[in-house]
């Protein structure tokens, strides 16, 4: 047997010396790792996709200048491959805008010396937005001249100076590399809705976008109020203070629905700040209803239903990925000092949470003691809040202990290891980030999807059939519910959405009719009660292939009429199979379709809609009006797939 083992040819291994190990300068990194630099690439389709992020970053460094007292116009000129950002501001020093956009870790905002309360910060954006773009020219002026640096793929290629007729300022275009954006172009509505929130983050600067200018004189109570897509129950309530902006109101639907940003970066997955905000909301009107009207509200009951938004101000805020989506900072600021023994300390601010919580508290008390017509009408809402909330948990108790007598609880459910709010290991983080369940309809579906996940990352909900409309009913019989409550459970949030296990939610129906209603009533359910799941973008539609094109030596799978046109013009003497539902795709095939190249379309509520008034339409009673809208849309199985097989 030794002898045996001795006579396996090994494949040759390379030989690991200093020739393999490899230094890579600033610009090579950035394209060899980009996600380090930017999250994910994409082609433009998605508004968190890798160009905007580029665009964003040079956006910041405009608006750290009006931050700072210099310049009060930024104009963006857009088409859909090449974006241009001048700003007015004091422009770079000259000798070192080669420096400020090539070389990493090189800045002016390390410091509060030059910028305070900065959105850039690392000195790694402008960078990245050089080292991913097919060309990347800049220039700054000052004071009658200019000097100006053209870079291809990070690398220089021409610089410098020249008379300038021009003002001071900063002038940035770029066109993203198609070689690492395959397929790009910009989408105008989201750069628009991005300088929108700048906007109203930032009182007195005006914005162009080719041309349409946007500003706001009352800043984030405009943001509130034009993205409200329902009559709020009081005027919303505007505090301000000198590094501290929020806005409270209430309305009728359910969950929260609170903007938060810091620096006037949009925080979409809050952070420490939006804690503290909705603790300090709900620790004030407890208090106040308690001393006052003798009513010890529960927090969840307070907050139901709120809308607000919240924009604080911090001294180099600690962000928990390059893309600032979430805050980590836990104080106002803080920095490293040198005692006067050598030794080195952290030298600390207040934290984010006491004084945000300080404010709040002083500022909306004062408010509900002058503005006393609001609050009979918060009595009432927190009241109405209460009593549907003990109603719905008095119903879901029974349907627990009638699943648990059954011996059924959460019998669809197919867990993955590691979950989206628990702790992870160290060095499985990816994983809590990755965490996705699947919703899928019948046990031909989950099955197949089951022997296809990750089971590390990838959960498996199979529903019976068709869910409860959450629209046409009242809420009491959605709790009452056993396949919702299933659902809620094994997402879990019975309570809030603070313990979400996973951060995907990924609907997967069969791509016929009945696949689509459901997908639909899956949807509903999610906007009507989990609204701020769908605005946070953890709700996802899962893309299958369409149609499977293959001849003795290539298989192709195509996701729409083009692609399949496309493969079918390509492969000689090729057949297609159409697929119908998901239980038709093999595991081995499917693996694919949810791995690497899993394609999701994100479920996004747009703040001008009036989602109310839509699943009304869509999801309610039958109209007449519906019924008109159906006969002019309808469409056969012939004219949806372009041919008949």
């Amino acid at each position: 047997m030794a002898k045996e083992n001795e006579d396996i040819k090994r494949p040759a291994q390379e030989v690991y010396d200093e020739s393999k190990v490899r230094h890579l300068e600033d610009m090579e990194h950035i394209r060899l790792r980009p996600g380090m630099y930017i999250g994910k690439l994409g082609n433009g389709e998605k508004e968190d996709d890798g160009i905007y992020v580029l665009l964003k970053e040079i956006i910041d460094n405009a608006i750290d200048e009006f931050t700072m007292g210099h310049g009060k116009v930024i104009k963006v000129t857009l088409d859909e491959r090449t974006v241009t950002v001048r700003d007015y501001g004091r422009g770079i020093p000259f000798g070192s805008v080669i420096a400020v956009f090539s070389k990493l870790n090189t800045g002016a905002k390390y410091d509060d010396a030059v910028f305070k309360k900065a959105v850039g910060l690392n000195g790694v954006g402008a960078k990245a937005a050089n080292a991913l773009s097919e060309e990347f020219y800049a220039e700054s002026v000052r004071d009658g001249k200019c000097f100006y640096a053209l870079f291809q793929r990070g690398k220089l290629i021409e610089s410098g100076e020249k008379e300038s007729g021009e003002r001071n300022g900063t002038l940035v275009r770029f066109t993203p590399d198609p070689l690492m954006f395959a397929g790009y172009h910009f989408r105008e509505e989201y750069v628009e809705e991005m300088l929108k929130n700048y906007a109203y983050l930032k009182k007195g600067l005006t914005l162009t976008l080719n041309g349409n200018s946007y500003k706001s004189e009352n800043g984030l109570l405009d943001l509130v109020n034009d993205s409200l897509n329902e009559e709020p129950l009081y005027t919303p309530i505007h505090l301000t203070g000198e590094d501290i902006e929020v806005v409270i109101t209430h309305g009728n639907s359910y969950g929260e629905n609170i903007a938060s940003f810091v620096n006037g970066q949009n925080t979409r997955e809050g952070g420490t700040h939006l804690a503290a905000f909705r603790e300090a909301v709900a620790k004030c009107l407890k208090e106040f209803f308690k001393t006052n009207y003798k009513k010890d509200f529960a927090p969840e009951d307070i907050r139901q239903s709120i809308i607000g938004a919240i924009s604080i101000q911090i001294q180099e805020p600690i962000f928990e990925s390059q893309t600032k989506v979430r805050l980590g900072s836990p104080y106002l600021w803080q920095k490293e000092v040198q005692n006067p023994d050598g030794t080195h300390s952290l030298d600390k601010g207040p934290s984010v949470r006491s004084y945000v919580n300080d404010f709040v508290g002083r500022q909306l008390d004062d408010y509900l003691h002058i503005h006393k017509e609001v609050v009979p009408i918060l009595l009432k809402k927190i009241s109405d809040s209460e009593t549907q909330r003990q109603e719905i948990q008095g119903i879901q108790k029974k349907s627990r202990e009638r699943n648990r007598s059954a011996a059924t609880y959460n019998p669809k459910l197919r867990d993955c290891l590691y979950h989206y709010h628990e702790k992870t290991p160290k060095g499985k983080e990816e994983m809590a980030e990755l965490s996705s369940i699947f919703i899928t309809e019948g046990d031909s579906a989950s099955g197949t999807l089951t022997q296809a996940r990750n089971a590390d990352y990838q959960a498996v909900f199979s529903l019976k059939g068709k869910p409860l409309n959450a629209v046409k009913v009242q809420r009491q019989k959605v709790a009452g519910n056993d396949e919702l409550n299933y659902l809620i459970s094994a997402l879990g949030i019975e309570n809030d959405n603070d313990n979400l296990r996973y951060n995907n939610i990924i609907i997967a129906t069969d791509a016929d009719d009945d696949g689509m209603h459901i997908r639909m009533l899956v949807v509903s359910f999610f906007l009507k009660y989990h609204p701020e799941l769908v605005r946070r973008g953890h709700l996802h539609i899962l893309q299958t292939p369409l149609f499977r094109v293959q001849n003795k030596k290539e298989v192709r799978y195509c996701y729409d009429q083009e692609e399949k046109n496309k493969a079918q013009a390509e492969l000689k003497d090729s057949s297609t199979t159409r697929f119908k539902g998901l239980g038709e795709i093999s595991p081995h095939e499917f693996a694919d379709f949810v791995g690497e190249n899993m394609r999701l379309d994100p479920v996004k509520i747009s703040d001008e809609e009036n989602i109310t008034g839509l699943m009304e339409f869509y999801m309610g009673n039958n109209t007449f009006d519906r019924q008109n809208f159906i006969r002019k849309n309808l469409r056969n199985e012939v004219e949806l797939d372009g041919v008949e097989f």
